[in-house]
């Protein structure tokens, strides 16, 4: 049977779970630019994502799928500027974005994702 590590668990969810040679990632939201721009907010995610990622023994290379939520569909540019720039070349995973309320109006970009170890 394989092996579940869960990352960082709470009683409602873990921050990621690696299940074989994939890993899961919930949705991140920003925490110290919670409010800020989205450009802020994207950089924050990607940077919480690199670490769990490392945590669970891969990296961005090695994305698998991309799901991103914006508040605010008229914030795609600003999103994708930060997200061209961070995705590795040649390895863009597939990806979905929508517009969708958030948990809270303080963030206004959540992304998760699924990469291989």
């Amino acid at each position: 049977m394989t092996e579940i590590t869960r990352i960082a668990p709470g009683p409602r969810m873990s921050m990621a779970v690696v299940h074989g040679d994939t890993v899961y990632t919930a949705g991140q939201v920003a925490k110290e630019t919670a409010g800020g721009s989205v450009a802020d907010q994207t950089r924050e995610i990607l940077s919480m994502i690199d670490a769990l990622l490392a945590q669970a023994g891969t990296d961005k290379t090695k994305l698998l799928s991309a799901s991103i939520w914006l508040s605010d569909m008229a914030t795609f540019a600003e999103m994708n500027g930060v997200w061209d720039a961070w995705v590795a070349p040649g390895c863009a995973p597939a990806r979905a974005t929508v517009e969708a309320k958030l948990a809270a109006a303080q963030y206004k970009v959540e992304i998760a994702v699924i990469a291989a170890r």
